[in-house]
């Protein structure tokens, strides 16, 4: 009688939220409550604790973000519990029936989850709470749901671990719509993100699970690993793994509904979700559908007055000079081999001398925030037969498209393989030349109109498997999952390169060269006459000029997993010995992307970038293991002490060598109130599919010739080394002028030659639960990362001044020139370029306490501070340190896009909960950072702006339940702070780093219906 009321005691708490129960079992019952559902052998606990489940909108204390660990209540007072580096349970697809089971008979026992062992990322194996050496960082629904983010992107740039090398809804060109991230600045190549702790589908034209096509309401929680993974998970897990796990296994349902929209009436978001479970045959199976459909308006440009005009560059080299706009101007371009440096404007008839007058401010044509929409259907079903199978499966299907808008065409040419002409040169004899000799052009084709890219991505993810016991104690997982992507990229007003010459009356003499002569020949001209090559053309030759393309992507996974597992194989042979557990693995991956462009693009004959068609895979064999030990446990100094090592081995079929990673770690607690724990791990990651088949494309990136007239000088003592180099290739510099300056045309992409990369890491922390405070927790760690044979793009600024100064003679065989000395392409495809070094230290605070009946009080705080980051860009080169550095041009780990390296980044989260209303301050700091253009550090001797200041981005949610209803609303940015200036030459800013400044300040609203 006694213990079956004490079964009811922990039943009633595990609903109500009160009692004796332990920091990380709270969390699990108030922000994972889908973990009840898996209790299936106790049927009338699953329907009874139905009622406690939360949904995406439920109220509940604010959790906190840090990755330490939380104590065990000593009391019986609830306490929110935080969301931490812990092993918090977390509804899967797919739980282990044997698992389930000593999970009923604990809790039937009186036993507390908070000593439960669970899986949690970064092993294979089930351990207790204070068992986890890895740092591992878990956040809730709640957490990402109270900041108002509208897709994962959003949250991620909150978190200081997560970089700012990825891409997200700020950058409009060339990412295809897509959303990536990285851990630690290493970049999105080197993080692996997983869902539900498997494999899922990338992104075909950008290489990374697309978080904006991930819906934000049927995530349960992120598990953060920070620290490399490659021994466990693959040879792509070099910073780190990211695990969403997803809603699953539910038995009601719920409606929630979002809106949103900036303080200046744009970027206006909206979201529609629902979910459904049904439990069937005595709980024995499950079926839950979901589905969301989510929009977002986006930002133009223009409306954002620190946008505009475009600043090309803020004295970078110390001239004193501000130079805005692009140099591809509505204004024709004209040059000859005399020194001729004229512009003519687009009435074809006014001359004048080419200045800065004469450039383009193509931000107010392009956008700010790309528009957005997304949606979302997924369904899951799984049914136990008995305790040795339970079969499960998961479908997860969305359709996003999305919206960016540029500048129009600028046009100066055509690359290899076309045929068509590398520079228009108008002959003397033709009719609107008014200068009486040969001259080449560039321009911007406005009449042709802004260009519109639209993005179509379907994306699939389908996964069966079966798990269950084989013999007691030793559990399976057996899985297959299918990925495919395919994206169709349509790009409006582009413009057809062959009816532009028809249009303007000029013919090859040499159909099969690119730089055969031009002549002027009226017969080609359609059938409304000749245009000026000088002025803007009439609207008949703009549509006649004018073409749209589509490009088409396809990736596609296939993937076999299998793991045994036994966590208790045996007991070490000495007093006070603990278990050993071992897990072995199996995985066999396919992987192959296809990238069709538009034929006229494939072909050289549209007017925008040259991509070329590529085709590509590989299939990967993999064998893992991993064995923990603890041996010792309950004894003087050592509460615990736990050693785990993991190695995988690996084939691939692009490589007669096997990949080779191993890790070990060792936890050890010498009391219950502190705990310290190390782990060193190797990593040895072969290029993956979008590295060696990625599309080849032409894009203009920003930087500037060095063998300019008004270039040159600016090298100081280089600048002799400068002047020879440009003499040597027959190029004077003292006359000579860069078309379309401030971009050179640059051809990036795939490289089947690349060799992998090879690497190590290690952390070493501090973890500190006072039992005399409860719900404090403080941690420490130190984390250092090594790379060598880094695989990545070269920045265009680096390659020209590599060559030009001689500091690295071998990258002028990457620059091609034209006769008339315009550079016609530099190729920066990927290489195994030189090494990375990174080392920093995080600390984190947790502190929650209840001050009256119905009030409870929470603090939280992730702060990380960067001790090094050098980068060896060459083998063999120099290392440069970008500690602190904001990358204004490009960096190594994205060559297109500016970047910053913080030394100091925080976030902060204060709670207060109030019975049925939760208040929820947040605030985000982003430290300084001085500008570096990938050699040196500017100064105020160099430069004039040369650095950013600190920034702190602050939000506010108020949250309320009643009855069945859940409301929310927020402000992002109270104080409306605008992002610092940066002069990346695109949008006066840093979207990477910045991207969350960028709308303003966002109100928004929520309502949530269960049932």
């Amino acid at each position: 009688m006694l213990n079956t009321s004490r079964r009811h005691l922990l039943l009633c708490a595990s609903i109500l939220g009160v009692g004796s129960l332990s920091g990380t079992a709270f969390a699990a019952s108030t922000t994972q409550p889908e973990q009840n559902a898996h209790k299936a052998v106790h049927h009338k606990a699953s329907t009874s604790t139905t009622a406690a489940k939360s949904t995406p909108s439920a109220v509940a204390a604010p959790a906190a973000t840090s990755s330490v660990a939380v104590p065990a209540a000593t009391s019986s007072v609830a306490v929110p519990a935080a969301t931490s580096s812990v092993a918090v349970p977390v509804a899967t697809t797919a739980p282990a029936s044997s698992s389930r089971r000593r999970a009923a008979l604990l809790e039937a026992q009186g036993v507390s989850g908070g000593t439960e062992r669970m899986v949690v990322t970064g092993s294979a194996l089930a351990s207790s709470n204070n068992q986890n050496a890895n740092p591992v960082q878990i956040v809730t629904a709640k957490q990402i749901q109270q900041t108002g983010a509208t897709t994962l992107s959003d949250f991620f740039a909150r978190i200081p671990s997560i970089g700012g090398t990825g891409t997200n809804n700020s950058e409009t060109n060339g990412t295809g719509g897509a959303s990536c991230t990285d851990i630690r600045n290493l970049g999105s190549n080197r993080v692996l993100v997983l869902i539900d702790g498997k494999r899922a589908t990338l992104n075909g034209q950008s290489n990374c699970i697309d978080l904006n096509a991930l819906p934000v309401q049927q995530i349960a929680s992120v598990e953060i690993l920070k620290d490399g993974g490659s021994e466990l998970y693959g040879a792509d897990a070099v910073s780190g793994v990211i695990n969403i796990k997803m809603r699953h296994n539910l038995s009601d349902g719920n409606i929630t509904i979002r809106g949103g929209i900036t303080g200046q009436g744009d970027n206006d978001t909206g979201m529609i979700s629902a979910y459904k479970g049904w439990n069937f045959d005595h709980d024995k199976g499950n079926l839950t559908l979901f589905g969301q459909y989510m929009t977002q308006g986006g930002v133009l440009q223009r409306d954002r007055s620190w946008a505009n005009p475009v600043q090309l560059s803020d004295n970078p080299v110390g001239s004193g000079a501000e130079t805005f706009g692009s140099g591809y101007s509505n204004y024709t371009h004209v040059q000859s081999a005399s020194g001729l440096n004229a512009a003519v404007a687009p009435d074809g008839k006014t001359v004048s001398d080419w200045g800065t007058n004469n450039r383009y401010d193509y931000g107010r044509h392009q956008s700010l925030i790309n528009q957005l929409q997304d949606a979302s259907l997924s369904g899951d079903f799984h049914y136990e037969f008995n305790r040795h199978a339970n079969l499960y499966s998961n479908v997860m299907y969305s359709h996003r498209t999305s919206s960016s808008y540029m500048a129009a065409e600028p046009f100066d040419g055509s690359v290899q393989p076309s045929t068509l002409p590398s520079v228009l040169t108008v002959p003397a004899n033709d009719p609107n030349n008014p200068f009486g000799q040969d001259v080449d052009i560039t321009k911007r084709l406005t009449e042709l109109g802004d260009r519109r890219d639209e993005n179509a991505t379907d994306t699939v993810t389908a996964k069966v498997g079966v798990n269950g016991e084989i013999a007691y104690g030793w559990d399976y997982d057996l899985s297959y999952t299918y990925g495919s992507n395919m994206s169709t990229d349509h790009l409006e007003n582009v413009g057809s390169y062959t009816n532009l010459l028809n249009a303007y009356g000029l013919q090859q003499t040499d159909p099969s060269s690119a730089t055969s002569a031009l002549v002027y020949n009226p017969s080609v001209c359609p059938s409304f006459g000749c245009s000026n090559p000088f002025g803007t053309m009439g609207s008949q030759a703009a549509s006649y000029v004018n073409y749209n393309t589509n490009t088409h992507s396809h990736y596609q996974l296939r993937d076999w997993n299998l793991r045994i597992n036994n966590n208790h194989v045996t007991t070490m042979p000495w007093k006070g010995g603990g278990d050993l557990g071992i897990a072995v693995g199996f995985e066999h991956r396919g992987e192959q992307l296809t990238n069709t462009p538009d034929e006229l693009i494939s072909s050289g004959q549209s007017l925008t970038n040259t991509v070329l068609p590529t085709s590509g895979g590989f299939d990967v064999t993999e064998g893992y293991a991993e064995a923990k030990a603890t041996l010792l446990k309950n004894v003087f100094l050592a509460k615990d002490l736990t050693v785990d090592v993991q190695g995988r081995a690996s084939g691939y079929s692009t490589t007669s060598d096997t990949a080779k990673n191993w890790k070990a770690s060792i936890n050890w607690a010498p009391t219950q109130d502190i705990r310290f724990r190390g782990t060193i791990g190797t990593s040895y990651r072969q290029p993956n599919v979008y590295e060696l088949y990625g599309g080849q494309s032409l894009s203009y990136n920003l930087a500037n010739d060095p063998c300019d007239a008004g270039q040159v000088g600016t090298y100081g003592a280089a600048s002799a080394a400068v002047a020879a180099t440009c003499a040597k290739q027959g190029i004077n510099t003292s006359t000579f002028h860069q078309s379309g300056t401030g971009q050179v045309p640059t051809l990036g992409g795939g490289n089947a030659h690349l060799a992998p990369e090879i690497g190590r890491t290690y952390t070493f922390g501090t973890i500190i639960t006072p039992r005399w405070i409860p719900n404090l927790s403080i941690s420490g760690e130190f984390w250092h990362y090594s790379v060598n044979h880094t695989i990545s793009a070269l920045p265009t600024q680096y390659i020209l001044d590599g060559c030009y100064t001689g500091t690295s003679p071998s990258l002028c065989n990457t620059i091609n020139r034209l006769s008339n000395g315009q550079i016609n392409t530099v190729t920066a495809t990927n290489q195994n370029t030189g090494a990375l070094h990174e080392s920093g230290v995080d600390f984190d605070f947790d502190y929650r306490i209840r001050v009256a009946r119905h009030d409870v009080l929470s603090v939280s705080n992730n702060f990380q501070y960067l001790l090094n980051y050098t980068q060896q860009l060459v083998p063999g080169g120099a290392f440069t340190n970008y500690t602190g550095a904001l990358l204004y041009a490009g960096g190594p780990n994205n060559a297109n896009a500016s970047y910053g390296i913080p030394r100091v980044r925080d976030y902060a989260t204060f709670g207060w909960t109030h019975g049925a209303f939760t208040a929820t301050y947040m605030v985000q700091f982003i430290g300084g950072m001085r500008w570096n253009d990938q050699s040196e550090f500017l100064n105020s001797t160099t430069a004039g702006r040369y650095k950013t200041p600190m920034m702190i981005e602050q939000d506010l949610t108020l949250a309320y339940r009643w009855k069945k209803w859940n409301f929310e609303s927020g402000i992002n940015n109270i104080t409306n702070k605008k992002p610092p200036f940066v002069a990346s030459g695109v949008d006066n800013s840093a979207g990477a780093t910045y991207g969350s400044f960028y709308q303003g300040r966002y109100f928004f609203l929520q309502a949530g219906l269960n049932f």
